[in-house]
């Protein structure tokens, strides 16, 4: 007879657990030698965190706080609002100014520009940990703000802050137009008195095919601050 060397295959298979013990000789295949369980022993006295991670979608600053409303505005508000990249747009605008010593103080404190009836403007977008950084430049003559979603009491609103001055403000889809409403505002994050809160009617929308802009800021007690309106187109 033809001497042979016979090998012992396991009629089922049997998960090897970490218990010190060597494996059965022969080749197996090797699906299930080690369960979840045998890691758990093994890493137990380690800080370690198991989960699943989706691809989170981070939303355009207006589009998470319109939600469903976002797709209401005209397209020319959606290309501008709809980004989350660093992006510039140019056009012209046309700039008022309120009278009196308290109007130039404060519209200087800010650094808003000077009256004129045309102007080159330029505003930059950049995104910055979920905020969006904006930066006017009416012919050379700049002046910034970091728009960010609110939260608390100021959930749902956007909250935009210029330098210790934060306004928190509601965004309302009125027919054609993006409207902004002013509802509070604070000083170094403390709430000032509402009688106090400046005030103006400001609105963006798309007039022939490019985004056009109207803000007014006014002051009780003051006055007109600053007003300006104009058109921006992207390069």
């Amino acid at each position: 007879m033809t001497g042979h060397t016979s090998h012992r295959w396991p009629s089922k298979r049997s998960p090897v657990k970490l218990t010190g013990t060597r494996p059965e000789a022969g080749a197996r295949s090797g699906v299930r030698a080690l369960e979840l369980a045998d890691y758990e022993a093994l890493f137990q006295s380690r800080k370690i965190f198991t989960g699943f991670r989706g691809h989170e979608i981070v939303a355009p600053l207006y589009c998470g706080i319109l939600g469903s409303a976002f797709c209401s505005l005209a397209p020319r508000l959606q290309d501008l609002h709809g980004s989350t990249a660093t992006r510039q747009w140019a056009g012209f605008a046309e700039v008022r100014r309120g009278r009196g010593p308290a109007a130039a103080f404060v519209a200087a404190l800010v650094g808003f520009p000077k009256a004129a009836p045309r102007v080159p403007v330029t505003v930059t977008f950049s995104p910055e940990n979920g905020s969006e950084h904006w930066i006017r430049n009416f012919d050379g003559k700049c002046f910034s703000s970091i728009q960010s979603a609110g939260t608390g009491r100021d959930q749902h609103l956007l909250v935009e802050r210029f330098g210790i001055a934060s306004f928190a403000l509601a965004l309302v889809v009125d027919g054609d137009r993006l409207t902004l409403v002013p509802r509070r505002w604070s000083l170094l994050g403390i709430p000032m008195p509402g009688f106090l809160l400046p005030k103006g009617s400001s609105f963006e929308m798309e007039r022939d095919g490019q985004f056009c802009f109207d803000v007014e800021i006014s002051m009780p007690l003051i006055g007109l601050i600053v007003a300006y309106r104009g058109k921006l187109s992207p390069p």
